[in-house]
């Protein structure tokens, strides 16, 4: 694999890093780099500007209105969003009913939808984990009846991220309840306005408002808000869930966290030596160093493969596994560099313009927050467990 950049490449580089120094609200930075809660205005900000710019949905092909990146633009702007600080893309739309909808949809449901998620007018979020229904997702027990016309779903939906922001959710429901559990699913656009939808917090450790629970009373759902046919749609989320699980390797932001780590091993400690001089913690910042590197070799042969028209497939289970460990162990090699000082949890440090002062150096106040976290990055878009089921399964053929 040649990854010296092309001249070509070099330029669309600069393209890209002039355009995020010049787009980018200053205040967002400030935010991302810090490590404060961003507000929904933040990311709409940030993703309507690369909307104009044509670059939000830049995992899409030409055909959709996607840029067409090749997989070395990708890379390059992936990394350099991260080198500078960006607030991720919410993956929702972009990311997961985006290609569900241009990939299985009709043609009437990509002219209403697709405009709308390249230009991050709408916010998505997903329904598809349930109480008692997570990592057996075929299990799940929101009905979908129809109506007439319309489809009446009863049920709930839990660890729905940021649906307290969102405009519409896309919905596995059971739509023929004497099916075997995958093929009695169907895939549904549901508008989060729609009488019958009540959202309800969780509050996570850190205190954030991220995650929801969403339920479901008697709603009603137009049959045209159907995506593919009826009974089918563990085809689209099968789909959906490949395309979610590359993404959770979330390769620029390790390599961004591993640099942070370099800088909090390399503070004066207490003793007056910084931490990156003692032998042991500097091997383990270099094993974690080789394992992002290993993770962005194998992110980038997917990516290759992409490029010659194939679709994420059963291997980026692995992206996901390793991936998401890699996220912990950073968390947890910056708990132990920052020592005691992770302890106090002063939870408005979180939010800009706070009044709170940190005890301790000024990063260890978000150590605590992030590591515990980041314990979710292994359980949500499938367990690493049923990851590794997966990969058995369909990779090694056991």
């Amino acid at each position: 694999m040649d990854l010296a950049f092309t001249p070509e490449e070099q330029k669309f580089a600069e393209e890209v890093r002039a355009f995020v120094r010049t787009n980018l609200p200053a205040d967002v930075r400030d935010k991302v780099k810090n490590g404060k809660h961003l507000i929904r205005d933040d990311y709409m900000r940030w993703q309507q500007a690369l909307g104009k710019k044509g670059w939000l949905v830049y995992t899409w092909p030409k055909k959709h209105g996607g840029p067409g990146f090749t997989p070395a633009q990708r890379y390059i702007f992936e990394n350099i969003c991260a080198e500078e600080y960006a607030p991720g893309i919410i993956p929702f739309g972009t990311k997961m009913v985006g290609p569900v909808i241009y990939t299985f949809g009709t043609e009437a449901q990509k002219e209403k939808y697709l405009p709308a998620i390249r230009e991050s007018t709408v916010w998505w979020c997903q329904g598809y984990s349930e109480p008692g229904s997570g990592s057996d997702l075929a299990s799940l027990r929101t009905k979908a009846e129809k109506d007439g016309d319309h489809y009446i779903v009863n049920g709930s939906k839990t660890w729905n991220t940021m649906g307290h922001w969102a405009d519409w959710i896309f919905c596995l429901v059971r739509t023929d309840s004497k099916a075997k559990p995958q093929e009695g699913i169907s895939f549904l656009l549901i508008d989060m306005k729609t009488p019958g939808i009540t959202v309800k917090p969780i509050i996570m450790a850190d205190g954030g408002h991220e995650v929801n629970e969403v339920f479901f009373d008697n709603v009603k759902v137009p049959v045209e808000n159907l995506v593919g046919k009826e009974n089918e749609g563990w085809t689209c989320a099968k789909f959906l869930l490949a395309n979610e699980r590359l993404g959770i390797a979330a390769v620029p932001q390790s390599k961004r966290g591993v640099e942070a780590l370099k800088d909090i091993a390399r503070a004066e400690q207490d003793d007056g030596k910084p931490l990156i001089e003692n032998q042991s913690f500097a091997e383990k910042i270099a094993d974690l160093e080789i394992q992002v590197t290993a993770l962005e070799f194998t992110e980038l042969r997917v990516l290759s493969q992409m490029a010659q028209g194939g679709q994420p497939g059963p291997e980026v289970s692995g992206l996901k596994i390793r991936g998401s460990e890699i996220q912990q162990r950073i968390t947890e090699l910056t708990m132990e560099a920052v020592g005691e000082y992770a302890a106090p949890y002063l939870p408005g440090l979180l939010w800009q313009g706070t009044n709170e002062e940190p005890v301790g150096p000024e990063y260890a106040h978000l150590a605590a927050p992030r590591y515990f976290n980041t314990r979710k990055t292994t359980i949500y878009g499938g367990s690493n467990e049923i990851q590794k089921g997966i990969i058995s399964k369909m990779v090694l053929g056991l």
